[in-house]
């Protein structure tokens, strides 16, 4: 029960776990043709590095607000860029009839 309490409450294991969701994010975003699949990715980034910044500011941080913004900032964006992303996808596909990313070189504005 001890060890689960020391992996639970060090910094290398919250940083390990942030940084496979990054790469995870990386990978679909290089890996996806469909824009739905990129979307997911791009989601994963970010919750990679707001787990970070979450790690960040339990362990070493002064003021114990300070990640809490930042992690509320990135909600904030990725909120905004789903809601942008599903919409140029709506839009990808009413013109196209398909999700592809290759299609989207064709739109125009």
């Amino acid at each position: 029960m001890s060890s689960a309490l020391t992996l639970y409450n060090s910094l290398p294991t919250y940083l390990t776990v942030g940084a496979l969701l990054f790469g995870l994010g990386v990978y679909g975003i290089v890996s996806r043709r469909t824009l739905i699949g990129m979307l997911i990715a791009a989601e994963l980034i970010l919750a990679g590095a707001s787990l970070n910044f979450m790690a960040f500011n339990r362990f070493t941080a002064p003021d114990p607000v300070t990640g809490q913004v930042f992690a509320l900032f990135i909600m904030a964006i990725a909120a905004a860029e789903a809601a942008i992303g599903l919409s140029i996808v709506i839009a990808l596909y009413r013109q196209y009839k398909s999700i592809d990313a290759e299609d989207a070189v064709h739109l125009k504005g």
